[in-house]
């Protein structure tokens, strides 16, 4: 009985040690020790250089930020901004093999956007990588196991419904037409989503720093996360990690470089308390309302319309911060008043604003945009930046007044004051106090 018990032992023993064997070979691997990449390595010869602005995508380089072949990373940072920590925590809970490789199969662009004359200007493009939805069509010479290069944009087609559009259907400020806005409601588009990749010198002209300050401010500010800042003086792109840009286009994306088709644009940035859920302490979800219905209307026209939306919750100043300033704008002395709403941001974030608008006309550039015919927006900073940047803007659409909730009436107005654009006057001091919101 015992020798039977014994071998039944060793049987199981050897079926525990062959089960253990097929796990290992089916669980992700797991780095066994830590390469800092503070510093250059030996591997840093093979390191394919980035000549930001060259035409020919080849003599600029691939950007290469993935994790799987370090020796080969041309960039700081990695790949997916802010949802780089998601992927962090996928590969250490063991859901995700730290050595994948992308499968790009059928994932190219299903509508061609450019190339561009401006892509080829350093000046013009410095916050996103021009040839990022084309990476596996320009750079198949780096298709190797050695390297792993990944899209840092995509474009696709898609149907979006919005509840919005069927009233305005029904009050017929807008026509079903069978192939843009079709008789449900819904809107076709195309739609391109874009992470940022920022080639630095380009950044620190643009806001009129100096680079090394720039490198030296971006790895304090971020808790120290990114030493090649300064240590690789080598690396000139970085892929930071923040939220990026999503693009709607609406109607025929060929319009959008055609001098002789009318081009609406609406430049929007994230709101999710208005945007999503309808919060009405803001102007935004109305805004962006306005702004497709616009786009839809130049569209059908024989143009096109296009809404790029930005990942800059609360001014850049985050949701949190949002909420905290809500708060105080509430509780003050006098109540929710239109003369202190900029006045209880600085105070607690320090700051009114932090999108810094001059690098959003990138994604302009990027579509080859030279002019807009009707810009749906009434921020100066955004106008500002979008001419600067060489865009001409034809005619500013403010929002209808009656679109605008009633506890907004104080961002509004306060924001007119400020030199938001604006086609019945501006209020004066005494009576920006006595435009006032509810309690909560």
């Amino acid at each position: 009985m015992s020798g039977v018990c014994h071998n039944t032992i060793i049987v199981v023993g050897v079926a525990i040690a062959i089960m253990t064997e097929d796990l290992a070979k089916t669980k992700p691997a797991k780095a066994k020790h830590i390469i800092l990449t503070s510093h250059q390595t030996q591997g840093a010869t093979k390191v394919v250089p980035i000549q930001w602005g060259v035409t020919d995508p080849q003599q600029r380089g691939p950007v290469i930020g993935s994790l799987r072949s370090l020796k080969y990373r041309n960039v700081i940072g990695t790949h997916a901004g802010s949802y780089g920590v998601y992927r962090a925590l996928a590969v250490a809970s063991g859901v995700l093999d730290p050595t994948h490789k992308a499968d790009l199969t059928n994932t190219s662009p299903v509508v061609a956007l450019g190339p561009h004359p401006s892509w080829s200007d350093a000046g013009k493009i410095v916050s996103l990588d021009p040839w990022g939805a084309m990476v596996g069509d320009v750079f198949t010479n780096y298709d190797s196991e050695e390297y792993d290069i990944l899209p840092t944009i995509a474009i696709t087609k898609a149907h979006i419904n919005i509840p919005e559009l069927k009233d305005e259907v029904a009050s017929g400020r807008l026509q079903v037409d069978g192939e843009i806005l079709k008789p449900d409601g819904s809107l076709l588009v195309t739609k391109a989503a874009i992470d940022p990749v920022w080639y630095l010198p380009g950044i620190a002209k643009r806001l009129q720093v100096d680079e090394w300050e720039l490198r030296r401010v971006l790895f304090q500010q971020t808790g120290n996360m990114f030493p090649e800042l300064v240590t690789r003086p080598d690396l000139h792109v970085f892929l930071p990690p923040i939220g990026g840009t999503t693009v709607y286009i609406i109607g025929d994306a060929a319009a959008i470089t055609d001098p002789d088709r009318p081009l609406a644009v609406r430049v929007h940035d994230e709101c999710n308390g208005s945007d999503v859920f309808g919060s009405d302490i803001c102007t935004c979800r109305p805004y962006l309302v306005h702004g497709i219905e616009v786009c839809v209307q130049t569209a059908q026209e024989g143009g096109a319309g296009m809404i790029v939306y930005c990942r800059k919750e609360g001014r850049a100043l985050g949701e949190v911060t949002k909420f905290l300033v809500y708060n105080a704008r509430k509780r003050q002395e006098g109540g929710d008043r239109a003369d202190a709403y900029f006045l209880r941001t600085e105070c607690v974030a320090g700051v009114q604003d932090m999108r810094f608008q001059e690098l959003m006309p990138d994604v302009l550039h990027w579509l080859g945009v030279t002019r807009i015919d009707r810009l749906v927006s009434m921020s100066n900073m955004k106008y500002n930046a979008i001419t600067h940047a060489g865009i001409e803007v034809v005619e500013r659409i403010p929002i209808p007044p009656e679109m605008i909730p009633a506890d907004a009436q104080v961002e509004i107005e306060a924001k007119k004051a400020s030199g938001y654009y604006s086609e019945n006057g501006v209020l004066n001091e005494d009576q920006l106090s006595e435009v006032k919101g509810r309690d909560y």
